[in-house]
């Protein structure tokens, strides 16, 4: 199993699996293009490329959009960012997906209002994908200048080649988690989705 091997072993897997995505390899080809600062494709895209090359579903199966974040702290104006992403919405005119671009600088200016939780500000991009609710979504991947794939897992990638999803509780509410599980396990049924660890776990763990 893939989610056994050596990281540098899975590092490589992860790029040939990925690479079987075709949207995805457009998405950051041209996100690589636009030259935003501190990006990174993130999320559902890549983690669900791997559960469906690993259960033999086609790569882009279920996958509802594709995530480009970024960071800029210089202007957390809404119409900045919106200037962003409506050009952003050009660059990615003609693929059969939908590509959400987002400012995570701005992340912690609307979580609390969605989210009923407040946030602080985030530092970086790589703090963002950080926060995610399950640490199997917390994967980032980018292309450097030469062409080079880079690689942000702050978890690794043994979960995701090995179909488990499992929470991550710095941020997002356990509603958070168990919703996207719920949703995440009704396409892909084979998943092992853990539970929320209980308060005396989360102290002990938090206190070590």
């Amino acid at each position: 199993m893939i989610g056994r091997l050596p990281l540098d072993e899975q590092l490589a897997a992860l790029k040939s699996v990925l690479a079987r995505n075709e949207v995805l390899v457009e998405v950051l080809n041209r996100t690589a293009e636009r030259g935003l600062p501190n990006w990174y494709v993130t999320a559902g895209c890549l983690f669900q490329t791997v559960w469906n090359v690993v259960t033999d579903r086609h790569p882009t199966s279920g996958i509802k959009d594709y995530d480009v974040l970024y960071f800029d702290d210089r202007d957390l104006s809404w119409e900045t960012e919106d200037a962003v992403i409506k050009a952003a919405d050009e660059a990615f005119t003609g693929l059969p997906s939908e590509v959400e671009v987002r400012n995570e600088a701005r992340f912690h200016l609307w979580y609390e209002q969605k989210f009923g939780v407040p946030c602080a500000p985030h530092a970086s991009t790589e703090a963002a994908i950080d926060s995610f609710a399950a640490t199997t979504c917390c994967l980032g991947v980018l292309l450097e200048p030469d062409g080079q794939w880079r690689v942000y897992a702050p978890h690794g990638l043994s979960d995701a080649f090995n179909l488990v999803v499992r929470p991550n509780p710095v941020l997002a509410p356990r509603k958070v988690y168990e919703t996207k599980a719920a949703h995440w396990q009704q396409q892909w049924p084979e998943l092992t989705v853990l539970g929320w660890p209980s308060e005396s776990a989360t102290l002990a763990s938090s206190s070590s």
